[in-house]
């Protein structure tokens, strides 16, 4: 869903630039609502921020893109996501997605049920990446998307990239979050992990890599066909 709103102002700033990309991707009364839910968490418990608005439009871009059957959400974000990734998945499609915190799992149940989404659609994990991607079956994913912490999913990459299918894509989210990657000084376990995981994409022949300066920045590579 989009918004009727003009088009932005000229010479207008990033951050003006920014709120026009959020301002043009309107969310449901159910997206919005998880969403409040999802910031009164990060602001009272420290959990993971949602999506920014822009971010979950792409995602739901790029799964239309893919025509997503199957999709691995790694970090639930109280359903956020999620509830993007759905809108542009296939009406058949599931998504399964992963939490280490059983609150995030809850918020995102809870989510998806106020949107009227069958319970088919979406499949709840309760566990760390390490712990539930063995579980998970190799190739066989149109896309899997990572939203939180770097240094929780940056040692499984291998085992992420071995989910997706040829044509299939990984997406991480948050990595220009302060411009900290770019920052050469900064050797926080965080910024490391990011860089670790920027290099490790880009330099794998098999995949087609780019860094979207949406939100907090996107990292997409796909698998050639």
């Amino acid at each position: 869903m989009t918004s009727v709103a003009g088009p932005p102002p000229p010479g207008g700033s990033p951050t003006g630039a920014a709120a026009y990309a959020d301002s043009f991707a309107t969310e449901t009364a159910a997206q919005l609502a998880a969403r409040n839910r999802a910031l009164t968490s990060a602001a009272a418990f420290g959990t993971p921020l949602p999506v920014e608005p822009a971010v979950g439009a792409t995602l739901a871009m790029l799964a239309a893109s893919s025509d997503a059957r199957s999709v691995v959400s790694i970090g639930s974000g109280g359903g956020v996501a999620g509830l993007w990734l759905l809108q542009g998945m296939r009406p058949d499609g599931v998504l399964t997605a992963l939490d280490g915190d059983p609150a995030e799992l809850r918020a995102a149940r809870r989510a998806f049920t106020e949107a009227g989404m069958p319970s088919g659609r979406t499949r709840l994990i309760f566990g760390t990446p390490g712990e539930v991607l063995p579980r998970l079956s190799p190739g066989a994913y149109d896309l899997v998307v990572c939203d939180g912490p770097p240094v929780e999913f940056a040692a499984h990459l291998a085992g992420l990239l071995g989910l997706i299918r040829h044509g299939g894509s990984l997406v991480c989210h948050g990595l220009l979050a302060e411009g900290r990657i770019a920052d050469r000084s900064a050797r926080d376990p965080q910024s490391v992990a990011w860089r670790e995981i920027a290099r490790t994409l880009r330099e794998d022949e098999t995949l087609v890599c780019a860094v979207l300066p949406i939100g907090t920045g996107l990292l997409v590579a796909t698998r050639h066909g």
